[in-house]
């Protein structure tokens, strides 16, 4: 395995691991802090959870195509946490939210170091995964995997 594979390879690891401290985290707010989601929370995780297997699967398997998936979801996932932080931090955003179920969207479980949220963090991940997720659909395109 030449050095482009293997940096590939590392890459999709990377992306994998990430998706996957990401629901771990995810769900340890929900299932031991007793955090309850709220329905833009929902939303993110759908566009996360899955990635674990996918990603996961592929980085066994070595099939660097996922990429173009793995970005799709971190992208639309990416936004929905945008969009979430932007109802928490922003007062325009607050005042005009719309309704988003039982738990309200602009509440703040955590707010570490005064800007560091649930949606934050997911927003993070999101980023993350989509610039890795870049890198090996560049570097496939360009034909450096053995």
């Amino acid at each position: 395995m030449n050095n482009n594979a293997k940096t590939l390879e590392n890459a999709l690891i990377g992306a994998w691991g990430i998706s996957l401290i990401a629901t771990l985290g995810s769900l340890y707010f929900s299932e031991i802090l007793k955090f309850i989601p709220c329905d833009l929370c929902w939303f993110q995780r759908i566009f996360m959870y899955p990635q674990v297997v996918l990603l996961g699967l592929a980085a066994i398997r070595k099939e660097y195509g996922i990429a173009r998936y793995s970005l799709a979801l971190s992208i639309i996932g990416g936004a929905i946490s945008l969009y979430h932080y932007a109802l928490q931090k922003i007062p325009f955003f607050q005042t005009h939210a719309i309704s988003c179920g039982r738990v309200p969207c602009t509440g703040q479980y955590i707010n570490w170091l005064g800007f560091i949220t649930i949606p934050f963090l997911a927003l993070v991940a999101f980023f993350l995964i989509s610039v890795l997720s870049i890198f090996i659909i560049r570097k496939e395109k360009e034909g450096k995997i053995s």
